[in-house]
């Protein structure tokens, strides 16, 4: 599979697993963090550049990083 590509009918989302990162949220199937993502996204990095940064990042991970912020942290 290519680096950001999506994987055939599995979206992309945020897990926290204890055997993970110690449990910190991450894009699923990575061990990219949440709140790294988030952070690129309220610094205005483009997604262009978060891809070129994390190319092991799902082409929807910013998304599903997206809807996560959402239902933790509410709009800012």
């Amino acid at each position: 599979m290519e680096a950001g590509e999506m994987r055939a009918g599995i979206a992309a989302e945020v897990i926290s697993d204890p055997t993970v990162m110690s449990g910190d949220p991450v894009v699923k199937g990575t061990r990219i963090l949440a709140e790294t993502i988030l952070g690129y996204l309220r610094a205005g990095v483009s997604p262009q550049a978060i891809f070129e940064d994390y190319p092991s990042l799902p082409v929807d991970g910013i998304d599903a990083v997206a809807r996560w912020a959402e239902k933790t942290y509410g709009a800012d």
